[in-house]
C-alpha cells in the first residue's frame, strides 16, 4: 500500500519537526537532519523514534 502523498504536506519529523520525504522504492519517509527512515506499515507512517532506523550518509537519498 502506498503513501498518500498529501500526508506530506502535514507530518513532520518527530525529533527535529523538520520535513520528511518520501523514499518509495525502501517504503520509508526519511528526515534527512537527522539521519532517520520511519517505517510505513500498510501505507501509514510509523512515526516513533524508537522505531526509527539511522541512515549512513551513504544512505540518503538525493
Amino acid at each position: 500500500m502506498a503513501l498518500d502523498i498529501k500526508l506530506l504536506d502535514i507530518i513532520a519529523c518527530p525529533v527535529c519537526k523538520g520535513k520528511l520525504q518520501y523514499h518509495k522504492e525502501a517504503g520509508e519517509l526519511i528526515c534527512r537532519f537527522d539521519k532517520l527512515a520511519y517505517p510505513l506499515e500498510e501505507g501509514i507512517p510509523v512515526l516513533l523514534e524508537n522505531r526509527a532506523r539511522a541512515l549512513t550518509s551513504d544512505e540518503l537519498p538525493s
